[in-house]
């Protein structure tokens, strides 16, 4: 990453810390509408976060994975949902690198482009004159209300086995209002579907094996490492404000039939001290493991399986590690936390949903440990 890379990058995230007090100030508005208020957004695009890793070449500011990771994390101690949005937004091209390179750049005619989908077949895709006919629904494409591009992955009609991702501009699809969910609300997780629409071939590509419009280091890093630990930064992050808005409330709380305010209770300190430390040892893992696939993305080294491993291990650990966080935050909030209107739940719920996730969930680091010990997996990849 060079020095002005690292500058304009610097510049994002001090731009991200100014607008911080007003995502947090609009969370539960960001909640209440299931998506990312059209103000906001705009203001996000404008201080480059969904820029944060794209490549020069194609307007962005072609930041390391730890540099990104600082964003998430940033935003994310003032929403977790506004913090996710940002995350898909910044990585979800990566998924696309397979695309002809005419219509990889195709994508990116303007600054801030935002792209959304899934990687979870959905659909069936049946060749037709010039492309193919696509059938499907889709899940989980958080923020694909106010996406510029949208993509999906099918399977051949004749061969279930061969996998294609297809990329629909949002005019080809219906988005089904379905995301009401326990926490993450603001991330418009919606499903999308699309009913015999006919994509040219240019606009698809084999999900796997594909020849990438791109090399740049990032592009190179596996990408279930890649997302996995993104995710983690946001799960950090939202544990960090709930830690945060427990100490702004213990300085003035003074609990029932106690004499001191919250934050003069031992219990209440002991219990602060050890979450505290517990979030940044796995803050310093995630961010280790993002700079050790960042080198041997930029060395274009083959990656060996026990850093893929450890980097899918360090982000499901730490997510775990947020969410037990933010239980303990919710715990030390007492009955101030149980309303609605705290921040403190809306984190707690926000931080178990990340943890619900493919990528983070608990059995993962049973395939890690398998893989370091040289073990068959029970999933196809890490």
């Amino acid at each position: 990453m060079t020095d002005q890379t690292e500058t304009d990058v610097q510049g994002v995230l001090e731009r991200v810390r100014a607008l911080a007090p007003e995502i947090a100030a609009r969370a539960g508005e960001t909640e209440a509408a299931r998506r990312l208020p059209a103000g906001l957004l705009d203001e996000l695009r404008e201080a480059g976060c969904f820029r944060v890793l794209l490549p020069p070449t194609h307007g962005g500011l072609g930041a390391s994975l730890a540099s990104a990771l600082d964003v998430y994390d940033a935003v994310a101690q003032a929403d977790a949902s506004t913090a996710w949005c940002v995350a898909i937004g910044a990585g979800a091209w990566l998924d696309l690198t397979g695309l002809p390179r005419a219509t990889f750049d195709e994508l990116f005619d303007r600054p801030g482009r935002i792209i959304a989908g899934t990687l979870s077949p959905g659909g069936t895709a049946t060749e037709t004159t010039g492309g193919y006919r696509i059938d499907g629904r889709w899940a989980f494409a958080s923020g694909c209300v106010y996406a510029d591009w949208i993509y999906g992955v099918t399977r051949a009609a004749d061969n279930p086995a061969e996998l294609r991702t297809v990329l629909f501009s949002p005019d080809q699809v219906d988005i089904e209002d379905t995301w009401h969910a326990a926490g993450m609300r603001g991330t418009a997780s919606h499903h999308f579907r699309a009913d015999g629409v006919v994509v040219v071939a240019d606009r698809t590509f084999p999900t796997f094996g594909a020849r990438p419009a791109v090399d740049v280091p990032i592009s190179r890093i596996p990408l279930p490492s890649l997302y996995a630990l993104g995710f983690a930064a946001v799960a950090l992050g939202a544990a960090r404000g709930a830690l945060d808005d427990v100490l702004a409330l213990a300085t003035d709380k003074v609990p029932l039939f106690d004499s001191r305010t919250l934050a003069a209770n031992r219990h209440f300190q002991h219990q602060l001290a050890q979450a505290d430390a517990a979030l940044r040892a796995a803050r310093c893992l995630v961010w280790d493991c993002a700079a050790e696939l960042w080198a041997t993305a930029e060395a274009s080294a083959a990656f060996p399986d026990g850093l893929v491993a450890r980097s899918r291990g360090a982000a499901a650990w730490a997510t775990a590690t947020a969410a037990e966080t933010a239980t303990v935050a919710f715990r030390l909030a007492g009955g101030s936390a149980v309303y609605t209107d705290s921040p403190v739940q809306r984190r707690l719920r926000d931080v178990q949903v990340i943890a619900q996730h493919f990528l983070l969930k608990p059995d993962t680091l049973t395939n890690v440990g398998a893989a370091m010990a040289g073990q068959p997996l029970d999933v196809p990849f890490l």
